[in-house]
């Protein structure tokens, strides 16, 4: 059946998240020299680049992946600096796909896998089971035979569905990962498709590195892949996803404030994340640090306690948790 829809709640939190990224995207555009900065444009697809092949063990680091794409010579595995090359001259190509093109997403593929892949642009025609990092099967991808109908249902699903492309995205990019298309390259292209959908929303996506907020909270992107797996539907992963776009977007914005200080350190960069979350919000906790910034919940308990020992916040109690609002002279 064409257009099935495949299954996953638009719970509260998912609303909540979907009206804080529309104001976030709007203040974005306002303020930042995204739309009129190569330079800028180009370190995030960097990050893009970089964030995205780290969670498939790529081994470049931040600067080894410039240094090669800026044509300088890195002592690295040559697939690990193929595969950069190849992401580079896709996510490059962003502006020319067509997100509900299965040739498309097949020559996306092909382009990502060149030279490194025996079944490269194509649907793999083996079973394969999806393994974590430990060796332990997550699950068995879809049979071979019933690939290319799938991923056909799910491009047809993507351009009728009226639901917001916000979660439309996230669904989307859940479920070709469960369909496992390809013999390798799944999650590339996952991760690819899904800010090429983003970008049709709003152009400003084509530039935000949200793979790299990924990267950084790499583990809770699995863990919302094996709770929806576990599930049956796609819930727990558009949660997740969306606090990872919505981190990006606090980061760009933060970014652009910062920009006219020259470069802005971590601990600045933190403080401005925390100021943009309380202008809508009359306090703020643990969870929120660890979910803005990326980190654990010690490091967001001595980002916090910090704050505190600078007169920046005061800590108080609502309930059974600890809670922080602005320092009141």
């Amino acid at each position: 059946m064409r257009n099935k829809k495949p299954p996953f709640e638009i719970t509260n939190q998912i609303i909540d998240y979907v009206a804080e990224i529309a104001e976030l995207v709007g203040r974005l555009t306002v303020i930042s020299p995204l739309s009129t900065s190569p330079t800028l444009r180009r370190t995030n697809r960097i990050r893009t680049i970089h964030g995205s092949l780290a969670i498939e063990q790529n081994t470049l680091s931040l600067e080894q992946v410039t240094a090669v794409l800026n044509g300088k010579q890195v002592l690295a595995p040559p697939k690990d600096i193929a595969e950069v090359k190849n992401a580079y001259e896709i996510y490059e190509r962003l502006d020319e796909l067509d997100p509900y093109s299965v040739d498309d997403l097949l020559t996306a593929h092909g382009i990502m896998t060149h030279g490194l892949l025996e079944e490269s642009g194509v649907f793999r025609t083996r079973p394969v089971g999806v393994v974590d990092s430990e060796g332990h099967i997550l699950h068995f991808g879809t049979l071979p035979q019933y690939v290319p109908d799938l991923v056909m249902e799910l491009l047809d699903w993507a351009k009728a569905s009226d639901v917001h492309m916000l979660i439309r995205s996230c669904v989307f990019h859940y479920e070709l990962e469960l369909i496992h298309p390809f013999a390798d390259g799944n999650g590339r292209v996952g991760r690819l498709w899904h800010t090429l959908l983003l970008s049709k929303w709003n152009s400003s996506f084509a530039w935000l590195p949200v793979e790299s907020i990924i990267h950084d909270r790499q583990q809770e992107y699995y863990d919302a892949i094996n709770a929806s797996n576990d599930a049956g539907e796609s819930t727990v992963f558009i949660e997740f996803m969306l606090s990872a776009i919505k981190a990006s977007l606090i980061d760009a914005i933060s970014a652009s404030d910062g920009m006219s200080d020259g470069k802005v350190d971590k601990v600045t960069l933190r403080w401005k994340k925390i100021e943009e979350f309380l202008k809508t919000h009359d306090y703020i906790m643990n969870a929120d640090v660890r979910e803005l910034c990326g980190v654990s919940a010690a490091t967001a308990n001595r980002i916090l306690a910090s704050l505190v020992t600078k007169n920046k916040l005061i800590k108080g109690r609502k309930g059974s948790h600890w809670v922080y609002k602005y320092y009141m002279i």
